[in-house]
């Protein structure tokens, strides 16, 4: 199985929706839904969900993610599931985004990788790495 790595980028809508749990103590609970559209080698939308947890200190927090992702990967057919793991300690910023094992469906069957975010000026892209 050959690893490949592809770029390009995305756009996001993030919209907040009711939440069972509400923090306390000064800790905000949040609950977003996630929507997104990928170019590049990677041509799919994406729906998912977003749970964060913010502190009273500046620049720390974290959040888990599971979106599923629906269209083209290098001209194969399918979906796949992507969970995230993100955390931020005062301003530093570490986020692990993984598929899901034997999340792929149809042509992407089979699909391992992992994905890394960057936002340049403004714009989100993406850096995928896999195996199928």
């Amino acid at each position: 199985m050959t690893t490949k790595q592809i770029t390009g980028e995305f756009t996001v809508t993030l919209a907040p929706i009711e939440g069972y749990a509400h923090g306390q103590q000064g800790i905000n609970l949040g609950r977003m839904s996630i929507d997104k559209q990928f170019t590049g080698s990677l041509t799919v939308t994406s729906q998912g969900e977003m749970l964060s947890a913010m502190t009273p200190t500046q620049g720390s927090a974290g959040y888990v993610a599971i979106e599923q992702v629906i269209g083209e990967l290098e001209s194969k057919k399918g979906s796949f599931v992507l969970q995230h793991f993100g955390l931020m300690d005062k301003g530093q910023d570490s986020l692990i985004l993984k598929v899901v094992p034997d999340s792929g469906t149809d042509e992407l069957a089979g699909l391992t990788g992992s994905m890394a975010i960057r936002i340049e000026q403004g714009i989100h892209h993406y850096d995928f790495e896999y195996s199928l």
